[in-house]
């Protein structure tokens, strides 16, 4: 699997630099930049290209992924935007996936995405409100950039620490919905949960490093950083993680061994189905997946819990940076081989997730003991979560990449 990304990198390599000097040949001012190292990460390639000579003579950097693919008129529908609007520092796009049905985890993260962008990022922009950047599909002006002190690669979340920068000098940022760009969601369960630790992790380490920056910060209102720690931060990047995993997958069941203790049905029957339904808002074609959706979430929350708290305590793998594996059509090519598919099948103890194993042993054990001595019928919940964990403990989740 290795060699196979290590390949595509160096064909995408050669693709962009003989793109770049097709263009140049037409007199286009285009060059082709690369790095050596992966010091400091995207932080740090982000930083090394503001460095060239030829950036003191743009305005502003268009920022994309190397699975991200833009419509040709992406500049001339955002650049607008900032050069009227001299207090604008960022024009975010939408993000659309050309691999979103690719199999049953890309269609729940596609659900996941396009709430985050149609109801948070929409929402935030029509309001004036602050919104995070998403590290790619996006323009900044480079006089903001500089003014909030450039690119760091304190975090794993550069996109979003810049962002809060800038915002705390005054800068504004839109969101462009009608403008999407295409890209790849990770289709391995594998690069997948290194996507979301570093996710989850990064905003818990920044809100760790610059609590006390807002708090102090004399140029925005204590509205605008109630909003940033709290909203932001607190809630949508740290609590709610932490809260899904505790409540739903350990409380609720631990109830069901102290029949003194009951949950009232507003709680986890009412506020949780009236939230799963406004998720379906951006992915109306999923709505009957919802049921899914909630059980891959909750199995999620896991990391997402371990991936903030490490963060928060900033323990080991707080700066680990594990590039997301977007396998695109080589992993077509490489499926095709029925000899490799079968060493896959040879492998399945590399599938093995053993945490996610121990908590649907849990999750079993309360359904049978509710099923037996229980009066409320969690038993009905606990084992389809149950099923999930160990679907997912099995891994037997996502694409199965087939091993060389």
């Amino acid at each position: 699997m290795r060699w196979i990304i290590s390949l595509q990198r160096k064909i995408f390599e050669e693709m962009v630099r003989m793109e770049c000097e097709r263009w140049a040949h037409k007199g286009v001012n285009i060059t082709y930049q690369i790095r050596e190292n992966r010091k400091g990460y995207k932080a740090g390639a982000l930083k090394e290209g503001m460095k060239h000579g030829y950036v003191r003579e743009c305005e502003y950097v268009a920022i994309f992924d190397a699975d991200f693919q833009p419509d040709p008129d992406f500049l001339r529908r955002t650049i607008p935007f900032l050069v009227h609007n001299s207090d604008i520092a960022l024009v975010q796009a939408r993000w659309r996936f050309v691999n979103a049905d690719e199999c049953l985890m890309t269609r729940m993260q596609e659900m996941s995405l396009d709430y985050h962008f149609t109801v948070e990022q929409e929402v935030s922009s029509s309001v004036c409100a602050f919104f995070g950047f998403n590290g790619t599909a996006g323009v900044w002006r480079i006089s903001a950039v500089n003014e909030a002190g450039g690119w760091k690669d304190r975090t794993t979340v550069e996109d979003m620490d810049l962002a809060i920068r800038a915002s705390l000098k005054g800068w504004k940022f839109v969101y462009l919905g009608d403008v999407q760009v295409k890209s790849e969601l990770p289709s391995t369960f594998k690069a997948f949960r290194f996507q979301q630790h570093r996710w989850s992790c990064g905003p818990a380490n920044l809100f760790r490093k610059m609590l006390m920056e807002i708090v102090r910060n004399k140029k925005v209102t204590i509205w605008k950083k109630i909003h940033v720690i709290y909203n932001f931060f607190l809630i949508r990047k740290i609590i709610a993680h932490i809260v899904t995993f505790t409540f739903y997958c350990l409380i609720i069941p631990a109830t069901i061994f102290v029949p003194e203790v009951r949950i009232p049905k507003w709680g986890c029957v009412y506020i949780p189905t009236i939230i799963t339904l406004l998720n379906s808002v951006g992915t109306p074609r999923s709505f009957h997946l919802l049921f899914f959706w909630i059980l891959f979430e909750n199995v999620m929350s896991l990391h997402r819990t371990k991936a903030t708290l490490i963060g928060l305590l900033e323990a080991g793998r707080a700066n680990e940076w594990v590039v997301t594996e977007k396998l695109g059509n080589a992993l077509k090519m490489k499926s095709s081989s029925k000899s490799s598919a079968k060493k896959s099948f040879m492998r399945v103890w590399d599938r093995l997730n053993v945490t996610e194993l121990g908590v649907a042993a849990f999750l079993f054990s309360c359904g049978w003991y509710d099923l037996a001595f229980g009066k409320d019928h969690f038993f009905i919940y606990l084992f389809f979560q149950g099923a999930a964990f160990f679907i997912v403990g099995i891994g037997y989740v996502g694409t199965i990449v087939p091993q060389s």
